[in-house]
């Protein structure tokens, strides 16, 4: 069992004015279905109110506390402004206490701010990065991930994501500087399965070892092996291998090259 490196947190309880309480739908739908398995229980847990559009533009803030999120794998920090306003932003991997950061057009090359794709230096490590200018941030929100800029011609800027795709954003976009906290997180080992129940994860069952009538992949006697040609779902719904994405997507032609097949 192994956990993320916590001491760089300065912080147990989060900001009060900005927490809300969730109800857990455990997967299901409005009529109460499960819609995605494998999820229920876990320990109860407040969500924090995320600042993903940050426009305080121009307004220098703050670095108050780094904290734990128990709603994503990033860590998070609390910032207050030179007006008084306090909000949570994601916390990039090398951000302390104390820090300054600023939001704005040109903010500077500094891990933490926040400015527009077009200022921000070929090569650079960027998160948080805006798809449609003012939307907010929507790429790069993970633990350790970040995009590379890779030129800016046109009004669009090219980044490289995590899977090695390489699309075109708006360069009037802003994106965060730096790369998400937490980078670690992927080598985390749960342990045991209690740890998975505290996360809300329920126990998965093999499709091997059900009934015919219960999986495409059940019965026989003994071991056996999965007598279909292509891996398919529990719904017999073709997986591994097969398209999904639809072709024709609004974003297809922001994609200059498709992230590499796993082979």
């Amino acid at each position: 069992m192994t956990t993320s490196d916590y001491s760089t947190l300065s912080a147990t309880e989060p900001f009060k004015g900005l927490t809300t309480g969730r109800k857990s739908f455990a997967g299901r739908n409005s009529k109460g279905r499960i819609t995605v398995r494998h999820q229920g229980g876990g320990n109860k847990k407040l969500y924090r109110e995320i600042d993903f559009g940050q426009t305080k533009i121009n307004v220098p803030g703050r670095v108050e506390t780094i904290e734990y999120d128990p709603y994503r794998t990033a860590f998070i920090a609390l910032v207050v402004y030179r007006d008084g306003d306090r909000r949570y932003v994601l916390a990039e991997k090398d951000m302390k206490v104390g820090d300054e950061l600023l939001i704005a057009e040109n903010a500077g090359l500094k891990k933490g701010n926040r400015m527009m794709l077009k200022n921000i230096p070929v090569g650079s490590f960027v998160y948080s990065a805006e798809t449609r200018p003012g939307a907010g941030g929507v790429l790069a929100r993970s633990a350790g991930t970040y995009l590379e800029i890779l030129a800016h011609d046109a009004g669009y800027t090219d980044v490289r994501m995590a899977s090695k795709e390489v699309r075109k954003l708006p360069w009037n976009g802003y994106a965060t500087v730096g790369q998400v906290s937490n980078i670690d997180w992927n080598l985390v080992n749960i342990g045991k399965a209690g740890r998975s129940r505290w996360l809300g994860i329920r126990p998965t069952v093999r499709g091997t070892a059900m009934n015919p009538v219960d999986h495409p992949y059940g019965g026989g006697e003994g071991r056996q092996p999965r007598g279909t040609k292509r891996p398919k779902t529990l719904w017999g719904k073709v997986t591994g291998g097969r398209k999904t994405r639809d072709p024709k997507k609004w974003s297809n032609q922001y994609i200059i090259q498709r992230r590499p097949k796993v082979r």
